[in-house]
């Protein structure tokens, strides 16, 4: 549904194949391990089997000796650096953190930690020769979750990390707790004693996995000239060179990091691995190296998202919120940097809150270093939010999805971060759940519910460049740097093709390395389709800029004479002077040259994004098995440009949803191992697990775009972790607090009410 009057646009809005399909359903498409050079050799990463120990020693000397062995490397190879902090696009570390991450240093954090890599002249050597370094290890006691990891008596993780308060001091005592942040406004103890309805709980979450199939990898070689090319499947190249410029020391220059096609990553392919472990092995043995992960590996060794504990306080007088009180406290893994800031500044956003006080903690725990995860750090709080609102409406009597209208956010709500909010469609996307076909129609049957959530994502812009190059043929080259994850070939050379007046199969799209195009940040926060678009309309803009300055030499006119109209030039005053796109970009010789379009934009305006969940589930209380019946979507893309796009990007997060809501945990022995480091035993939904999934595309355009674009991607995971729990207690009558709602879970649960 279309909820502002909608431009007629020729291109925007169609549903054109996607430009790498052929390659990609033939096989022709080439992966990150895809790739082969000459004298390549292969490597592996030995890993540390403790979650928690001190190095006394690595003695490599067996290992180096063994045939076939050309390179050996740990920590000490790589060189110091400073605390810098580095942000790769969706969360910010040190320098000094990442580079204990890629190799340990005088501790092992977690369980799979690297410790050492070795390249071997094949596969089985390197296996071999990591088997041959001896390791001696002090093994410690693991923290596992944030509850004991607060505890004043915990073991550390670092005896040196202090927390950053609030006033950005730090604490006298050493902990676990790396920082703690705290959004306040109003009087919430006020406003507590004023209300008809105040209800409080506390939630928990679990690590989860992004689901990517293709598994981490990385490619190096270290050229004889100093310089330094890395293959890699990722999702930001720039973001993979200038953490390697600094974790190697080397300057930006002299580093060219080529992305290659992607299978999946949803926020876990941005940090990097394999690639500075490759590079220092590529520098040491001369040729080039190539690192890959099994799966084990990328469970146990690469970053999830957050679990963790949440307590919400939440208060309602005459069916308005009046007050919210919020605790989060994140697992960051074993270094800081967990999304609970982006937590915190989300779940609230939907609706209007004048009184609040929220706490957010970021804390280390003897797991992986995490990762982004769609909306990072959003579903997790709004698991908390949602299901108090949800517990709310019903104790006030009202209906739910009206009680979200009664307090949504709209223009010039202020967040609690104090920025308001500008053109949004929360209003519009609760409206349009309320009309669906789904909401209206009755729940029925024994131990059945329904659920409702809503779910907020800022969105990010950050920079973004693009060349488009005019052929003489008149079909145009779109030079990109934003990995493709989610269609954006297509979507950036829609909005071109828009742009100059052109049909979309003039333009192709090509991904391109870091030599060949301007800075670009990471394809993730829903970004892309935005502030690349944002660029690629400037690149338009400046083509056509061009071609009337062309068009104006031919005719011996003024530039002001002449109008450039769907892709076409004509003299304002003198109808015979016409002249389409390709006929002037075959005259690109007589009037002055190659004709290229060029746009470089820092993206300020991404334009919030919002959507409401309504869901029908069925509960064995026998067997504890939560079946999905019906899903339904709402959500405010801004503008469509794809819409196929659109609906795989909202029935997705809705997929990964379910699959986080009711299967999905990182399951850790007492002694930090991980208990289910594979796809058999780590329970990601299939098609047998999932019902239709309906969308409705609300569109309240951005107005910081020049087509209205909103990111669409993250929006979608945030809503079904509460909907699915909300619809489970209106199927039972329970609340259930923790997840996932395993069938474990629910027959216990439901047993000890009995």
């Amino acid at each position: 549904m279309t909820t502002t009057e909608k431009p007629d646009y020729k291109v925007i809005g169609t549903r054109p194949i996607r430009p790498d399909g052929v390659e990609k359903v033939t096989g022709k498409a080439l992966y990150g391990a895809d790739i082969h050079l000459p004298d390549l050799v292969q490597g592996a990463v030995l890993r540390s089997p403790h979650a928690h120990a001190r190095i006394l020693s690595i003695d490599t000397s067996a290992a180096e000796a063994m045939p076939g062995v050309l390179a050996v490397v740990t920590h000490s190879d790589l060189p110091v650096v400073a605390d810098k902090v580095l942000d790769m696009g969706e969360g910010a570390s040190t320098a000094s953190d990442m580079s204990k991450n890629v190799l340990a240093a005088d501790k092992a954090l977690y369980r799979g930690h690297a410790v050492a890599g070795v390249a071997a002249t094949n596969v089985h050597d390197a296996l071999t020769a990591i088997e041959a370094i001896k390791v001696e290890y002090e093994v410690l006691p693991p923290v596992l979750n944030v509850q004991d990891a607060m505890r004043d008596d915990a073991p550390l993780l670092d005896a040196s990390r202090h927390t950053k308060t609030p006033t950005g001091e730090e604490s006298d005592n050493a902990s676990n707790v790396a920082a703690h942040n705290r959004f306040e406004g109003g009087d919430v103890e006020a406003a507590y004693a004023e209300a008809d309805v105040v209800v409080e709980r506390e939630f928990d979450t679990k690590m989860v996995h992004q689901g990517y199939i293709e598994p981490h990898n990385g490619t190096a070689n270290w050229n004889s000239d100093g310089t330094l090319t890395v293959w890699t499947s990722t999702q930001g190249a720039f973001a993979v060179r200038g953490a390697l410029a600094e974790l190697l020391q080397l300057p930006v220059s002299r580093i060219r990091v080529i992305p290659m096609e992607i299978g999946g990553g949803f926020g876990g392919k941005i940090g990097v691995y394999l690639e500075p472990v490759a590079a220092l092995l590529s520098r040491k043995c001369g040729r080039p190296v190539q690192l890959t992960m099994d799966r084990t590996d990328v469970f146990q060794a690469t970053g999830p998202t957050s679990g963790g504990h949440m307590k919400g306080k939440i208060a309602v007088k005459d069916g308005k919120i009046t007050a919210a009180e919020v605790s989060l406290a994140f697992e960051a893994g074993a270094f800081p940097g967990s999304p609970v800031m982006a937590g915190a500044m989300c779940m609230l956003s939907p609706y209007e809150v004048e009184n609040f006080k929220v706490d957010a903690y970021d804390v280390v725990v003897n797991k992986p270093k995490v990762a982004a995860y769609r909306a990072p750090g959003a579903p997790n709080a709004s698991f908390c939010v949602e299901q108090l609102i949800d517990e709310l409406a019903r104790e006030t009597g009202v209906d739910p999805l009206q009680f979200r209208l009664d307090n949504s956010a709209h223009e010039g709500t202020r967040m609690i971060t104090g920025v308001a909010h500008p053109r949004i469609g929360q209003e519009e996307t609760v409206q349009a759940a309320q009309a669906s076909d789904h909401y209206n129609s009755p729940i029925e049957g024994p131990n059945r519910g329904r659920g409702v959530a809503g779910g907020f994502w800022f969105n990010a812009g950050m920079q973004s460049s693009v060349v488009a190059s005019v052929n003489p043929d008149g079909t145009v080259n779109l030079i990109e740097g934003s990995t493709d994850i989610g269609g954006t070939r297509a979507s950036l050379a829609m909005q071109l093709a828009e742009t100059l007046g052109i049909e979309y199969d003039s333009v192709r799209p090509t991904v391109v390395d870091t030599d060949s195009v301007g800075h670009n940040d990471v394809t993730g926060g829903s970004r892309t389709a935005y502030a690349s678009g944002q660029a690629v309309y400037e690149a338009g803009l400046d083509i056509q800029q061009q071609m009337v300055a062309r068009a104006a030499q031919l005719w011996e006119c003024e530039a002001e004479d002449i109008e450039y109209v769907d892709g076409a030039l004509r003299h304002t005053s003198d109808s015979e002077k016409t002249m389409t796109f390709a006929e002037l970009a075959g005259k690109q010789m007589e009037t002055g040259g190659p004709l290229q379009g060029r746009g470089s934009v820092v993206a300020r305006s991404p334009g919030a994004a919002f959507g409401v969940h309504v869901v029908d589930v069925e509960v064995d209380p026998d067997t504890g098995k939560v079946d999905i019946l019906r899903y339904t979507i709402a959500q405010d893309v801004g503008t469509a440009v794809h819409p196929a796009y659109v609906e795989g990007q909202m029935q997705g997060g809705v997929v990964q949803g379910i699959g986080w809501a009711l299967n999905e945990e990182y399951y850790y022995g007492e002694d930090g191992r991980m208990e289910n480091a594979s796809f058999l035993d780590y329970r990601m939904p299939t098609s047998l697990d999932l019902p239709m999934i309906d969308t409705i595309i609300v569109e309240v355009p951005n107005p910081g775009h020049p087509y209205g674009v909103r990111g669409v991607g993250e929006v979608p995971i945030v809503p079904p972790l509460a909907a699915i729990a909300n619809a489970v207690h209106d199927a039972t009558g329970h609340r259930f607090t923790e997840l996932p709602i395993s069938p474990r879970r629910v027959v216990e649960e439901l047993h000890n009410l009995q």
